[in-house]
């Protein structure tokens, strides 16, 4: 069973976090950040993981903290439920229409966290939400899911467009990585013979 759950308590956040890497999509979240609950219920809905997610956080400061925590909680969580990662696809990548948004996200789930994020907003806000937390929110969630992940906005003017664009980017690469592949489903997809450093 690929599945984990993560607690994080700390004087700025309380979050606790379950995965299902072999789930059908289905999403219970909570995090008092209407856009961040919108772009996690995008992960699990295209990604086909299962997620629960509830969080309580100083939103009284900003959305920080919470969306920092968020990723950190949902990486640790993602690589604890892969294990020992035997039977993965482990590469993905994926060009992700929106409109008039295209972001392209590549993924090696090779337990070497490294995040290159490229995506130029035109506001500093998408509703209340300060755009320079979609970057933050990636950094944690790649540093703590121990994946190298490049995402690029290619195009798009709406920057809702191009910040829900990453998002399902990310979920439909991290669907297809963490994937077993049945041709190989005992052996760890490394020259190495393993995968976590």
């Amino acid at each position: 069973m690929r599945q984990a759950a993560i607690t994080r308590k700390t004087k700025e956040t309380d979050i606790a976090v379950s995965v299902d890497l072999d789930g059908s999509g289905r999403s219970d979240i909570s995090t008092g950040v209407g856009f961040l609950d919108h772009m996690l219920d995008q992960i699990a809905r295209h990604s086909l993981i299962d997620l629960t997610i509830r969080a309580v956080g100083d939103l009284h400061i900003d959305f920080h903290h919470t969306v920092e925590d968020v990723g950190i909680a949902l990486g640790q969580a993602v690589r604890r439920a892969l294990g020992d990662m035997k039977g993965i696809t482990r590469y993905a990548d994926v060009h992700l229409p929106m409109d008039e948004a295209l972001t392209r996200v590549a993924i090696d789930v090779s337990g070497r966290p490294f995040l290159v994020f490229d995506a130029r907003f035109s506001r500093d806000k998408i509703g209340d939400f300060d755009t320079e937390l979609v970057e933050e929110w990636f950094r944690a969630f790649a540093m703590n899911a121990g994946v190298t992940l490049h995402v690029t906005n290619l195009s798009g003017s709406n920057n809702h467009h191009i910040a829900e664009s990453a998002f399902k980017g990310l979920a439909r690469a991290l669907g297809a990585a963490v994937a077993i592949d049945p041709r190989r489903a005992d052996a760890v997809p490394s020259t190495k013979g393993s995968l976590g450093g």
